[in-house]
């Protein structure tokens, strides 16, 4: 009979306390929420950086982006040095999907520099002087070029003025001045180059 009959060794006792501890803390003295605590870091990407990143950078999709500053606490700087050291970022997950701003669609962003790039357009048609050009040089501006003429009506030109509008006038008639002789300086050369036999 004593065959039979099991005893327990030292070993197994041992082992049958450590699991009781193990089950007992896990059962016991755990959180109640099984979600894991948000990362504090984590937050909504700011959409001027988003844009800011996405014009530096317009290979750089704006998920992608958005995805990187959400990781980062919106760091724009740690975005870019991670673009400029690795080329690219990393793709989000598929279950990631950003909230699209209502005022960045493929229609407006395809447009949009259209509209803040003029095409290139010179001062004359700027200031609209393109009458001014075809009448003669006047008397002040050909003597204001060359330095030459009476000291009194240097004088005058010169003199500044306690009027708001006398001075906007005085400078705006400077500026159309110069640009008008700049051009004229250019057509002057122009027509020597033209007058001279290409060799």
């Amino acid at each position: 009979m004593s065959d039979q009959q099991q005893t327990l060794s030292i070993p197994s006792l041992v082992l049958l306390a450590v699991v009781t501890a193990i089950a007992v803390r896990y059962f016991f003295f755990t959180n109640p929420s099984t979600t894991p605590p948000p990362r504090p870091n984590q937050r909504a990407a700011n959409p001027a950086d988003v844009e800011q990143i996405s014009a530096m950078f317009p290979q750089i999709g704006r998920r992608e982006i958005i995805w990187d500053l959400q990781r980062n606490g919106g760091s724009v700087a740690a975005t870019t040095e991670r673009i400029l050291g690795r080329g690219t970022l990393d793709q989000p997950p598929p279950s990631f999907q950003p909230p699209i701003p209502a005022s960045t669609t493929p229609s407006t962003a395809s447009t949009r520099p259209g509209h803040t790039k003029p095409e290139h357009v010179d001062l004359i048609t700027r200031y609209n002087l393109a009458s001014k050009l075809s009448s003669p040089p006047s008397i002040s501006s050909e003597e204001g070029a060359r330095g030459e003429g009476n000291s009194t009506a240097a004088a005058q030109a010169q003199t500044w003025s306690n009027n708001k509008s006398e001075r906007h006038a005085l400078l705006q008639r400077r500026r159309e001045e110069m640009i008008l002789n700049a051009r004229r300086k250019l057509e002057e050369k122009d027509k020597e180059k033209a007058g001279e036999p290409a060799g």
